[in-house]
């Protein structure tokens, strides 16, 4: 049986994300689904995974809940499960940034068949990627600007650098659309004149526009690290230089750092990111699956 990944958020003032999260646990228990899910005080911010009519019945289910009625969802197919483990928490944040922003003031919401006439009129912006740069190192749209962030709380810091590009036209975009709410907020709060933020993200314009101009593939914090939306590699591998589009957690338990490696040389290198790491003593066994979401 097919198997969905469907992810959503919400920024919305939740009285009780507490109850919500036994509310939303029992649900997803119910139907035998996994994934990762936050709730707080600003709303919600998840992806389930499973059989495909488990996923949808999810879907209706919560958007029984009236503050979810016009909930969206952006889906996957895949051939099994994507995730390994059910994660339900309550967060301070539903994704961590570090600075208070005026929700109310996000940028407006540009459609992916927008975006796609803007890139095809070859109209005047510019097109930014807020995501992190080894989610940016394996695949964005072509021509973006990417900046050097490794977590979404570095974007304050790494923004500075757009200074000069306050008066023009910026549309950015993420994986799902949950970091540009707050990253399109911060830039209008610090002056910039036009922010956009693309609707549903990355997954959003490559399900109704593959392979056009979204290059390579894209980053996911699942246990597929990589979902493959074009035909089009741009990505190389970090030891041999070789077209790849394979990203992993180095296996030496004191580096971890995420790099991309073919095939190759991950037998060759036991899946480790360089000679150092390959003579470590500590490595990881084969089929532990690493905590990739602290990296957000």
């Amino acid at each position: 049986m097919e198997f969905k990944v469907s992810s959503f958020y919400k920024y919305i003032k939740v009285k009780e994300p507490e109850k919500l999260m036994e509310q939303v646990r029992a649900i997803c228990e119910r139907l035998g689904l996994n994934g990762r899910i936050l709730i707080g005080k600003e709303g919600i911010n998840g992806v389930v995974s499973g059989k495909t009519q488990y996923v949808k019945t999810f879907e209706k289910i919560i958007k029984q809940n009236r503050k979810f009625s016009n909930l969206t969802f952006r889906e996957q197919n895949f051939s099994k499960q994507t995730h390994h483990k059910l994660v339900v928490k309550v967060r301070e944040e539903i994704v961590h940034f570090g600075e208070e922003i005026d929700l109310k003031k996000t940028g407006k919401h540009i459609s992916p068949k927008n975006l796609k006439s803007w890139l095809d009129k070859r109209k005047d912006f510019v097109l930014l990627d807020a995501r992190n740069q080894y989610e940016t190192k394996v695949g964005k749209f072509k021509d973006a600007l990417t900046l050097p962030i490794e977590n979404f709380r570095d974007f304050p810091e790494a923004s500075k650098s757009l200074s000069k590009l306050k008066n023009r036209k910026i549309l950015m975009y993420c994986t799902g659309g949950v970091r540009c709410e707050k990253a399109s907020a911060y830039l209008k709060e610090k002056g910039f004149k036009q922010v956009y933020q693309l609707e549903g993200g990355v997954i959003n314009f490559v399900n109704q526009f593959p392979d056009t101009y979204f290059e390579g593939s894209c980053f996911v914090f699942d246990d597929r690290l990589v979902s493959s939306v074009s035909k089009n590699k741009t990505s190389k591998c970090d030891i041999c230089g070789k077209l790849s589009d394979e990203i992993i957690n180095c296996f030496n338990l004191d580096c971890d750092k995420l790099f991309i490696s073919c095939k190759v040389c991950q037998e060759k290198m036991n899946k480790t990111c360089c000679e150092k790491c390959l003579a470590s003593p500590r490595k990881r066994i084969v089929n532990t699956v690493p905590k990739l979401f602290k990296r957000v």
